[in-house]
């Protein structure tokens, strides 16, 4: 059975477990949130730990705190930046739309902390020890930590996470376009015939696709970087912050986290607007669709074995069917285009977060935690399915050259490139003619006798339709 110790807040008693960290304003968050029963992500937690952090030492730098309780403060900070008190953070996702439960939660908790490093006990108020509210928020409010956090939490994971994920994936398309780069195919335009196309060609254009997404992850990952709120805390204004607080937090951030933090040209924009993060989103959803056209066109080409296209090898990773044997599906490809689904749609969340009348209202933006949740949770889905689709399947796909060679003699459209030499009107027949008698062009042209031999060779030579700059 859980004991309980009693705490004040500005609105009364409330009953805390006593194994807690914090302290009445966390408990009382938690009783009036108990909505999704999902914490805040722990990604958002840690960043508060390094901001945390990053204040103390300007206030310290300011002259504004005392070294003692700076030091504590910082020390807990990073113990909160490590994840070792993920535990203590109960909030609910969906909650104050400034994140006012979650900012107070890390004020109690790192309190807490640095009031035990101090000897003065794990207590959120103690006599000559650390407050929430006046040491650890000291010229913050959270209007401008929340969202901060937001940015650190976004631009890190974008950092460490989807933009090494990109990188692979350019690097293995770039490998396998080299690598058949001289195997020929049928193209495909409106699922139907179209001229030749070199299985290099189309692994080239995948990894020209993966090539701009990470320019759009790089473009996401500036975009959040420069526009920090810290600073501006009630309503932008900087009321209770000192001048030069602002811009020590963000050279602090930028030199323990290695990413460029910068603070916002206008805190007004900043706090009450998040457009840097609908925009940042938008590149997101870019790369999803981007990811999703690639996974499907592998899905497509390696349909069959026997009775689809059958062009492409898929790894076989695990069965298909609880009750077709030997059924094998493209199991990974689809995971991608599900992860696509869901960022589109988290695309959607943060959007509408972000509009006026909805999120943004007057000096504020009052859905900061969904958002959040919403774009943290893209980035590491399509990093984590970015790397299982490497993994899973692009390392081990194969080309069917058999298979190639057969579907690509037997394409119609081999026929414009007798277009110059005989007119579309005349390709236009013969096309029409040889799938009526289902023979190849080749096989017609040469039973009309429309021209000799070696110039017909010369004509539908099927590499050298690929490559019409050479001619």
């Amino acid at each position: 059975m859980t004991e309980y110790r009693i705490e004040r807040d500005t609105m009364g008693e409330m009953q805390v477990p006593m194994d807690a960290l914090y302290g009445a304003s966390t408990a009382r968050a938690v009783e009036n949130f108990p909505i999704a029963n999902r914490p805040v992500p722990a990604s958002v937690i840690q960043a508060f730990g390094e901001l945390k952090a990053a204040a103390a030492e300007a206030n310290l730098g300011l002259g504004k705190l005392d070294r003692k309780l700076a030091e504590a403060i910082i020390a807990a900070s990073a113990e909160i930046a490590e994840g070792k008190h993920n535990h203590q953070f109960p909030v609910d996702v969906y909650q104050t739309g400034s994140g006012t439960s979650t900012n107070m939660n890390a004020n109690e908790v790192i309190a807490a902390l640095a009031n035990e490093k101090l000897g003065l006990g794990a207590t959120t108020k103690a006599e000559g020890g650390v407050h929430p509210n006046d040491h650890v928020n000291m010229g913050q409010s959270s209007n401008d930590t929340f969202p901060t956090a937001m940015h650190i939490a976004a631009a890190k994971l974008i950092d460490q996470q989807l933009e090494p994920a990109l990188e692979r994936l350019h690097k293995e398309l770039k490998h396998k376009a080299e690598k058949w780069d001289k195997i020929i195919k049928v193209g495909r335009t409106h699922l139907m015939d179209a001229t030749p196309i070199r299985v290099g060609q189309m692994f080239a254009g995948y990894a020209a696709q993966a090539h701009y997404c990470e320019i759009r992850a790089g473009r996401a990952k500036v975009r959040i970087q420069e526009n920090m709120p810290i600073g501006g805390t009630a309503v932008g204004t900087g009321i209770n912050a000192h001048p030069d607080f602002a811009g020590r937090v963000c050279k602090s951030l930028t030199n323990k986290l290695g990413v460029l933090f910068t603070e916002a040209e206008d805190h007004c924009e900043a706090q009450a607007a998040k457009d840097s993060f609908v925009e940042a989103h938008g590149e997101l959803k870019a790369i999803a669709v981007s990811l999703s056209k690639i996974a499907n066109d592998i899905r497509l080409l390696g349909s069959g074995p026997r009775c689809g296209i059958g062009e492409l090898i898929l790894p076989a990773i695990q069965p298909g069917s609880s009750i077709m044997p030997g059924k094998v599906n493209p199991v990974i490809a689809e995971s991608v285009m599900q992860v696509a689904c869901r960022v589109v749609g988290n695309d959607a969340t943060v959007t509408m977060a972000g509009m006026g009348g909805v999120g943004s209202i007057f000096e504020l933006n009052v859905a900061m935690p969904v958002m959040i949740d919403a774009f943290l949770e893209s980035v590491e889905l399509l990093a984590n399915v970015i790397n299982v689709f490497i993994d899973k399947l692009l390392k081990g796909l194969e080309v069917d050259e058999k298979r190639c060679a057969e579907l690509l003699d037997a394409s119609l459209m081999n026929v414009t490139a007798l277009a110059p030499e005989v007119g579309y009107e005349k390709s236009a027949e013969l096309a029409k003619r040889a799938h009526k008698e289902n023979k190849t062009i080749k096989e017609l042209v040469t039973e009309l006798e429309l021209m000799a031999i070696e110039r017909l060779e010369e004509l539908m030579d099927y590499d050298s339709m690929t490559r019409p700059d050479d001619v």
